[in-house]
């Protein structure tokens, strides 16, 4: 059975970090927009990498890793990003729509880096596969959630 290296471990908590960002700033984007579908299609993204940032630390502790708690700033600096850019936007839902396809792109790479690791046990590929998996059938909804808008 493969284990963790503290490499593998680091990439994972970098991961669950971005999805505490990605869980803020979905929550964020809900706030910040009118539309009744948009801002429940946000909370329910919000609440997916809710669940992913679960299935992301018991995996980590699973094999004996520290998980590391909390957002980046880098996400904090993001979020006020989003705050400012919708409070001078004309339209809220174009910008929030934009700022999450720009987001969900970038998560669907940092999965792949994360996967691209050959010494990751099976369980933990799996979990990876799957939650990449539902960010880009998420990211084909959004993109239709644009056209639409």
């Amino acid at each position: 059975m493969k284990t963790y290296s503290e490499k593998v471990g680091n990439k994972l908590n970098d991961l669950l970090e971005k999805t505490y960002d990605a869980e803020k700033g979905f929550k964020k984007a809900a706030e910040n927009v009118e539309h009744v579908g948009l801002k429940n299609y946000f909370n329910q993204k919000s609440q997916e990498r809710y669940n992913f940032g679960h299935e992301l630390k018991t995996e980590i502790k699973a094999f004996g890793q520290e998980v590391d708690k909390g957002g980046s700033i880098t996400g904090s600096v993001h979020r006020t990003w989003m705050d400012v850019k919708a409070l001078f936007s004309l339209d809220n839902e174009e910008s929030m729509l934009e700022e999450s396809i720009r987001g969900e792109e970038a998560a669907v790479e940092e999965y792949n880096e994360v996967l691209s690791e050959t010494s990751l046990p099976n369980t933990t590929q799996t979990i990876l596969k799957q939650q990449k998996n539902k960010i880009m059938n998420g990211l084909s909804s959004i993109k239709r959630l644009e056209d639409l808008n």
